[in-house]
């Protein structure tokens, strides 16, 4: 059995990654420091009270250009490996991989050569065994910078088990837009292509759970076939999903986007914007990516595509469903090549 301490920049990432990391390990490893991972973030004080911190954090560093390495020490221990989570390890003594979903959690501040050296001699160190970017596009923005890593670096692409919940039959057509930054991830967008598309089409209605400025949620009150909702927990998110046809969800601020996996994994057609690795992620046989010029127009055409052909939007429900069972976001995909990548680590 090898124990893997789990290293987190702060007391535990707000990502959904590390929860189904630990729910469904490789065979033959045990993580540690797990007691706190629930996943991202749904309690609306904590969520505001780590948005505040971080968003401090990152203002006051960068007026007084500070930079650092977004690296930490674990604590003694009895593991045989770290795997960073979002960050960089100072452990001298001990083996580390590090997951990174975009080239920013390499530091804090305001990047400047000083903290790029400072990095380059962290990650240039013979203790790290494996950088782990979410996609390749993040790969590359790495390499760029630091291409002399070019043989510790491979993507290992996140992971989502399918669903148990089952979808459940409906004459009506539900879509829905999840995001907790409603500016970030395109909200008015979104809502916009909604509130058209469920005033043209009278089977069609919407959930929008975000948390919506009140003006927005004022000017939209009068669509009664829009239910507004705030954060929630995964498990009632997860209930709007099973009954959910088609996900409108821009995702403008996303290095990755984990609304995709989870919208796959219930057989849920995507409909999003272009951007980083969109690409990686979605193809034309599980959704659309449109352009970001006319984008509000372009979202109800591919809406509006989907809802008239149900066809298509059996097809693409399948495909999902195939690409999280046993395509490079399957559980078992993951698992293989982070096991590899620890025993390696460990040679």
């Amino acid at each position: 059995m090898v124990k893997v301490y789990l290293q987190y920049p702060w007391k535990f990432p707000d990502s959904p990654y590390y929860k189904y990391l630990i729910d469904s390990p490789p065979k033959d490893i045990k993580y540690l420091n797990v007691e706190k991972q629930k996943g991202v973030i749904t309690n609306k004080k904590a969520f505001w009270f780590s948005n505040f911190l971080k968003r401090n954090i990152r203002k006051w560093t960068k007026k007084f250009n500070v930079a650092v390495p977004n690296a930490h020490l674990s604590p003694k221990g009895d593991y045989n490996l770290i795997h960073c989570a979002h960050c960089l390890s100072k452990n001298k003594n001990i083996p580390w991989v590090a997951d990174i979903e975009g080239f920013w959690q390499l530091y804090v501040g305001k990047r400047n050569n000083k903290v790029k050296k400072q990095i380059k001699k962290i990650l240039l160190n013979d203790n790290c065994k494996k950088i782990m970017p979410w996609t390749e596009a993040t790969k590359q923005d790495i390499l760029k910078e630091f291409p002399e890593i070019e043989n510790k670096i491979e993507v290992v692409y996140p992971a989502i088990p399918t669903q148990e919940i089952q979808r459940v039959p409906s004459e009506k057509i539900n879509l829905v837009f999840v995001g907790r930054y409603f500016e970030g991830k395109g909200g008015l967008d979104a809502l916009k292509a909604i509130d058209f598309l469920t005033k043209k089409y009278e089977n069609v209605y919407a959930n929008f759970i975000s948390q919506t400025p009140k003006e927005i949620l004022k000017e939209y009150s009068g669509n009664k076939k829009i239910k507004f909702y705030e954060l929630m927990p995964q498990n009632e998110l997860f209930e709007i999903l099973s009954k959910t046809d088609i996900l409108i969800y821009p995702g403008y601020s996303d290095s990755f986007g984990f609304i995709f996996l989870e919208a796959m994994s219930f057989g849920i057609p995507i409909i999003t914007v272009e951007g980083l690795s969109k690409k990686e992620i979605i193809n034309d046989k599980i959704g659309f990516i449109v352009p970001k010029e006319n984008v509000v127009n372009n979202l109800i055409s591919m809406g509006e595509l989907l809802i008239e052909n149900k066809e298509l939007r059996d097809e693409m429900s399948e495909n999902c469903l195939k690409k999280i069972e046993e395509g490079k976001f399957s559980i078992k995909e993951r698992n293989e090549k982070l096991k590899r990548i620890y025993e390696e680590a460990l040679k």
